[in-house]
């Protein structure tokens, strides 16, 4: 295979590699800390744009650039993966049935699985329907700016070492308190404000109007139905406790499950139009490919039967390693196997159209459908779910990078190759730090109120368990299918609900940060040249995400480093 030179490089490579231990640590690590996992990507291109500068005297291809940036950006949805799901398994007590080698099957699977799908959606998904994969997009048109020079590396060292030093006094000397006016008692709900950079600076980056949402589905959980529910004597304190998880996983796979619904509904009416067209003698897209690749040469052809047998072979060893290694029967791996490609498709078309990537939801519904005919232990279920997230949520992270590539001519075989480098590196790396954090902390750790949420793995292990309140969540279903269907950030809504107080606060005040920034950014460039004012937004733009990115990324690793000290000298910090 003849490929391009310039593009996946020794240098591009090796920077990918290091830039994907880092944010594939910290990606495991905000999973689990607050239930959300922002997409790294454009924070990835930045990075490898200013080191490749570094390297050769100011001057970077844009393609080696981001074929470097998908190396480092490959190993964090394989981390969210598994920290949407495996966690739940602990929650539940089957903390000493879940070993290291059975979790890096459940991530080199759903790898596997991931990767071989984005051979087979690429086309369809870049070329033959370019959808918009707005993250793909964005990361495309950061490379071309290109304003990433020398202060971009002071302001993200800068912020991660700052970060670093702050979480060190807070968890590993206990010199700051963790939590903000936690003596306020109020029964039943956890108040304060967490004192948590990582926190805040999601709250910085998610946006403005998304964290809104998000502050009031927290003030309707914990003063609506909680203290309010409890005060008019409706329930108790614990009653209105179950009701509010409730309702808010019940929003949270609502949205999950719209999301599904319309990409169904979508395919149902591109199939009826295709009939429609046919009818009158006019092939649709998809139709005209295939002529395309009935009049391919005959080298072509025999490439298309090496690709075709590599990828069956890809998938007969993954359904071998969920046999022996997850010890899942014969017919169960092989509908994980066969399901993994439908709910990739699914991922792909969600990222490609709403840049939303329920990779937990989908490894519910696949969870959901294995139980339901095969006599699987609720650990293997948990197994089936990992897989499935794992490759949904790899092959969502690729088909961004694709979007790119395209954007930019990158070679997509390059990036498809370095992608496979950067996203077996992240399973390693994110099994190990989901083993290091389970030993240093305990399963108890685990839970919505433990130090460690992890929300999505809650839902899941609800849905396996039982449901506190059934109606609160069929109501919470309804309400998570309605907003998303009128385009209002439901899945914000339920993670609100859901989660702690004191963690939604410390994202809302990070929301109102960011409303402050841009308002002084604001008035700088109305005192600037019009001619000088998109430069600067440009400018202001990287900066907040650069140094918004340090911070999660210095107490996400930080983090990660205490809890192997912890370990390794024998004590429980903080």
């Amino acid at each position: 295979m003849n490929l391009p030179k310039g593009q996946l490089t020794t240098r591009g490579i090796a920077i990918g590699c290091i830039g994907c231990v880092i944010i594939t640590a910290a990606s495991a690590y905000t999973a689990l800390k607050m239930g959300a996992l922002p997409w790294p990507i454009v924070f990835a291109a930045i990075i490898a744009l200013f080191f490749l500068k570094a390297l050769n005297k100011g001057h970077a291809d844009l393609n080696e650039a981001n074929v470097t940036h998908t190396v480092m950006s490959a190993g964090s949805m394989v981390a969210g993966g598994l920290a949407f799901t495996i966690p739940g398994a602990w929650m539940l007590g089957y903390a000493d049935q879940t070993s290291w080698p059975q979790l890096f099957a459940v991530a080199l699977g759903g790898t596997i699985l991931g990767s071989i799908c984005t051979v087979l959606l690429r086309r369809r998904f870049i070329e033959d329907e370019p959808l918009e994969f707005p993250i793909g997009q964005a990361a495309a048109q950061t490379l071309v700016a290109g304003e990433a020079g020398g202060s971009t590396g002071r302001k993200l060292f800068g912020a991660l070492g700052l970060a670093g030093v702050y979480t060190w006094l807070r968890d590993g000397i206990g010199a700051l308190p963790a939590v903000f006016f936690q003596g306020v008692s109020i029964p039943g709900v956890s108040f304060g404000l967490y004192n948590s950079p990582l926190m805040m600076s999601m709250g910085f980056l998610v946006g403005t109007s998304s964290v809104v949402v998000w502050f009031l589905g927290a003030l309707l959980g914990s003063f609506g139905i909680i203290v309010g529910g409890t005060a008019l004597g409706l329930w108790d304190t614990a009653t209105g406790q179950g009701i509010t998880s409730s309702l808010g996983m019940g929003a949270m796979m609502g949205c999950g499950l719209a999301v599904v619904v319309k990409m169904i509904a979508g395919k149902v009416l591109y199939a009826v139009r295709a009939n429609r067209s046919n009818a009158k003698g006019v092939a649709p897209a998809s139709s005209r490919a295939v002529e395309d690749s009935d009049a391919a040469s005959p080298s072509r052809k025999r490439r298309a039967r090496l690709t075709a047998g590599l990828i069956a072979l890809g998938a007969a060893a993954v359904a071998l390693v969920l046999c022996v290694v997850l010890q899942l029967s014969p017919l169960v791996s092989i509908v994980v196997v066969a399901l993994s490609f439908v709910t990739c498709a699914m991922a792909a078309q969600s990222c490609g159209q709403t840049g939303i990537d329920p990779m937990e939801i989908f490894g519910l519904i696949v969870l959901l459908l294995v139980a339901a005919f095969s006599d699987s232990t609720q650990v293997q279920l948990f197994y089936v779910a990992g897989v499935i997230a794992v490759a949904c949520g790899l092959a969502g992270d690729v088909m961004y990078d694709f979007k790119a590539g395209h954007i930019l001519g990158t070679d997509w075989r390059c990036q498809w190759f370095g992608q496979a480098i950067g996203s077996v590196l992240g399973a390693v790396v994110s099994v190990a730090v989901m083993m290091v954090l389970l030993s240093a902390y305990g399963a108890d750790a685990f839970g919505p109120q433990g130090s460690f949420v992890a929300a999505q793995a809650s839902v899941v292990a609800t849905m396996v368990s039982g449901i506190p309140s059934l109606p609160a969540f069929l109501v919470g279903l309804a309400i998570g299918a309605l907003l998303y269907f009128v385009k209002a950030p439901a899945m914000m809504l339920g993670l609100g609900i859901y989660l702690p107080f004191y963690m939604s606060a410390a994202a809302f005040f990070g929301a109102m940060l960011k409303l402050a920034y841009d308002k002084i950014c604001e008035r700088r460039r109305a005192g600037a040249p019009e001619a000088e004012r998109e430069k600067m937004r440009l400018r202001h733009e990287q900066t907040s995400l650069v140094v918004a990115s340090g911070l999660i990324g210095g107490e996400s690793v930080l983090g990660v480093l205490i809890a192997l000290f912890a370990i390794t000298s024998g004590m429980f910090v903080g």
